[in-house]
């Protein structure tokens, strides 16, 4: 996406049709034409010369509008998304921001109740400052959606699935149609299942979001966000516009890192997955904890659905609601010694965050709720690591 002015036009995906697994391990098959070389190259310039006719060489003006290494980052995701075109930003944050940023003055918006807090919180003060009205749903509630939506004055459903912390799952097709019934388009924030395992604008999402912190770039070593489309309509290019005035782009060295982040997305999930799987067996009715949430539990309640949405595996994330109280959860998480007590997820190493602590006393979170990310360490090490909090707490 190209901000006005910019003579480039978007660049068109005509690679074989391969499986996404290879075209994201090869970079999507990237070979350098000159060197032979492999690895994709950093392109750290922030403006671009002009030829003779002082014509744009290669339809580069600026790095703010667009550069080559964020094309390149941009057409991979796009691959991965099923979509028409995708748009790198700052942060997670900052593409819900823009998306945000898109919605007429004095429309409705239907968000979750429980849902990235973050997200919430500025949703919540963009519509104080432009008389935008929110409706808080219980997302997992088709009826509870469906009342909330307001034909012709909703322009934007808001789902997050699964979402964080409770791990709901939401179904993306059912919700597509009472958004599109309604003539509004539905948003999925699907940070927590990347699309190695669920690709939602298959399932009728118009926009797909992912913090690219996380599962896309695996390594906790830079902060992004990305938007994926289903087309390339008024709407998108508005938010082409919008991050280019904002100046909320990636740098060149931080789109670098997430497209060999990008590299092993296929198998760093998969990994994940099958570690979390044994460990939310291993814990699933141990007698200090109430109750494992999570997706790839056959007792979880939205685990059918999640075995249609989530074919590549149901990812490292899970909560785990502990007997006792606050303090008692918080010192679980304090004692763990393998699983690391930071925010954030889908890293290769494991996180350990008390919810409560962070998300302050006003959270609907339980007080006794652990969120774990469960990330590349031996499943034994992780296993006996919070056995041993549980007992030392």
């Amino acid at each position: 996406m190209h901000c006005e002015g910019d003579e480039r036009g978007s660049a068109e995906l005509t690679k074989p049709n391969r499986a996404p697994e290879t075209l994201v391990a090869q970079a999507n098959h990237f070979i350098d034409p000159e060197s032979g070389a492999v690895i994709p190259p950093v392109q750290p310039s922030s403006t671009f010369a002009r030829d003779g006719d002082y014509a744009l060489r290669q339809g580069y003006l600026y790095s703010r509008y667009a550069s080559p290494t964020m094309d390149h980052a941009e057409q991979i995701i796009a691959e991965l998304e099923g979509g028409a075109a995708s748009m790198l930003f700052g942060s997670g944050l900052a593409a819900i921001a823009a998306l945000i940023e898109t919605v007429p003055s004095g429309k409705h918006i239907v968000l979750p109740r429980i849902m990235y807090f973050g997200a919430q919180k500025w949703i919540q003060r963009c519509a104080a400052q432009r008389q935008l009205t929110l409706h808080l749903v219980d997302q997992t509630s088709l009826e509870a959606i469906a009342s909330a939506i307001r034909p012709g004055e909703t322009d934007l459903v808001w789902i997050e699935t699964p979402a964080n912390p409770t791990w709901d799952v939401v179904d993306i097709a059912a919700v597509a149609e009472l958004a599109h019934e309604a003539g509004a388009i539905l948003g999925v924030d699907g940070t927590a299942a990347p699309p190695c395992t669920t690709r939602a604008i298959a399932f009728g999402a118009d926009i797909s979001m992912h913090s690219a912190t996380k599962y896309l770039n695996g390594h906790s070593d830079l902060t992004a966000g990305v938007l994926s489309t289903r087309a390339t309509d008024r709407r998108w290019e508005e938010l082409g516009m919008v991050r280019c005035h904002s100046g909320g782009v990636l740098g060149a060295f931080e789109i670098w890192l997430l497209i060999r982040g990008m590299r092993t997305l296929f198998v760093r999930f998969r990994q994940s997955s099958e570690t979390a799987m044994k460990f939310a067996h291993h814990f699933d009715g141990h007698p200090t904890i109430d109750r494992i949430i999570y997706p790839g539990l056959p007792t979880h309640p939205g685990h059918e659905i999640a075995t249609r949405q989530m074919t590549g595996g149901f990812g490292g994330m899970m909560s785990v609601l502990v007997k006792g109280d606050f303090e008692k959860a918080r010192r679980v998480a304090a004692a763990c010694g393998v699983f690391v007590p930071a925010t954030s997820l889908g890293g290769v190493e494991s996180l350990i965050e008390h919810r409560k602590s962070v998300e302050g006393p006003d959270s609907p979170v339980p007080d006794t709720l652990l969120r774990l990310s469960i990330g590349l360490e031996h499943e034994a090490d992780l296993i006996g690591d919070f056995d041993h909090a549980l007992h030392a707490a």
